[in-house]
């Protein structure tokens, strides 16, 4: 066999491993150790495993990842993230579908926190859920809501898609963290106007709540809240104003939360081992998918097979986008059976080249693949977000009805991948006021 023909036997290889449930990080890693090996020999394999473990675990960029997940488990374990609901269902329950509206929001603050799509789902479920159901909401808009919304976790910052995203294709993580500012808080708006017409539309699906709140409640209720939007500020602000690299901006949020749960007597000990614990365990987790992601594309490489489907691009013409448009469809279809994290190093290696061969901005495709991951996590028959906004409420809710509360938002998704690929300056506006 040629070397190219090794190459993309190894990613049929791969595909095949993922669909036994292999575990990720052993499929891609095994397939490119086992690839090199047959093209360079034993000397070349264990060198490249040797040699891209520890450069991957040198790499100081990748810092941000386990601190804005400490910071996210923190804010989650110790209950801060409880008074952020609180607060959007004090100042919303009045409107149409007010305790959605108030989920979707509550989730887009708890996202700038966790930089996590299945966490903020996981979360606001358990909150969110049960307090609707209480309140005569139907169930798919309930769950429909949370599991949607639960995706802005990848998209306001801080988001750890974004900061691999960035190391992979060696584009500046604070440029791409500030990118997807815009988006997501459009994707909250859309989903925020979905939600009140089809409550206006069809009243049923969630009676009104006529609560008087009185002006002591609400301001009780801001004084809980008001570090959290206040450190979303600071830390967003300070990325984009060049002050802090996004390590920092995750550390002083991290250390910030964790002195806001101990002035309100919220942490202890067990919280913060836990929180410790939970975050070092998702780290290690992904990187163990980056080092195998990293190993393949070292394999490809050797190959030729990047090369190969670069001269394949210029055979046939293909236009920016109608690449775009075939990234679409891939995402969102290896995004039924894929973890967010693994399918975008499982493709990037794939798509990378030909990105830079028809010299397309990688900040902007940067922010529509981390869109298409968002989706992923929506769609059937295996949308992560899904399963677990199931599992958090508990036998009540079948799956069937969680899927048909998401394919709302799906269709809501449409519009705003069109929007986004239509005009870039959403996605580049921002990057484009920061320094180089």
């Amino acid at each position: 066999m040629t070397p190219v023909a090794i190459g993309f036997a190894g990613l049929i290889a791969v595909v095949v491993l993922l669909a036994l449930r292999v575990p990720i990080a052993v499929g891609l890693g095994s397939v490119a150790i086992v690839g090199i090996l047959a093209i360079r020999g034993p000397g070349a394999a264990f060198g490249a495993l040797g040699e891209i473990t520890y450069d991957f675990a040198a790499n100081w960029e990748l810092s941000a990842v386990p601190m804005f997940l400490l910071l996210g488990s923190i804010a989650f374990h110790s209950g801060i993230t409880n008074s952020l609901y609180t607060a959007a269902r004090v100042f919303l329950n009045r409107l149409p579908g007010g305790l959605a509206v108030a989920t979707n929001l509550a989730c887009a603050g708890f996202a700038a926190l966790s930089g996590s799509s299945i966490a903020t789902a996981a979360a606001m479920a358990r909150l969110s859920v049960p307090e609707m159901l209480r309140a005569g909401y139907q169930k798919e808009l309930a769950t429909g809501t949370v599991a949607a919304a639960g995706t802005l976790g990848v998209l306001i910052p801080p988001s750890i898609p974004f900061v691999i995203y960035g190391w992979y294709t060696e584009q500046p993580i604070g440029k791409l963290l500030i990118a997807g500012v815009i988006p997501g808080l459009m994707t909250a708006a859309f989903y925020t106007a979905l939600i009140i017409g089809r409550c206006i539309a069809n009243p049923k699906l969630a009676p009104r709540i006529e609560v008087e709140v009185s002006r002591a409640e609400k301001w009780r209720v801001l004084r809980e809240v008001w570090p959290l939007p206040v450190l979303i500020v600071v830390m967003t602000g300070g990325i984009y104003g060049g002050i802090t690299t996004p390590t920092e901006a995750g550390a002083f949020g991290a250390f910030c939360t964790l002195i806001v749960a101990a002035v309100r007597r919220k942490l202890s000990w067990k919280i913060f081992v836990t929180s410790v614990f939970q975050a070092a365990q998702t780290t290690a987790t992904i990187f163990f998918i980056a080092i195998g992601a990293i190993l393949l594309t070292r394999f490809l490489a050797i190959a030729g097979v990047p090369q190969y489907l670069v001269g394949a691009i210029g055979d046939l013409a293909l236009n920016p986008l109608t690449l775009v448009l075939c990234m679409t469809v891939i995402y969102l279809v290896l995004g039924c059976f894929l973890d967010s994290i693994g399918l975008m190093l499982l493709t990037l290696p794939i798509f990378l080249p030909m990105f830079r061969a028809l010299h397309l901005d990688l900040i902007w495709l940067g922010v529509l693949v981390v869109k298409f991951l968002e989706i992923g996590v929506l769609t059937p028959p295996v949308g992560l977000n899904v399963y677990v906004v199931k599992e958090a409420s508990g036998n009540s809710v079948d799956l069937a009805t969680v899927f048909r509360g998401v394919s709302w938002f799906l269709a809501c998704e449409v519009v705003i991948v069109t929007l986004l690929i239509a005009f870039p300056q959403i996605s580049l506006y921002l990057p484009s006021l920061m320094g180089p």
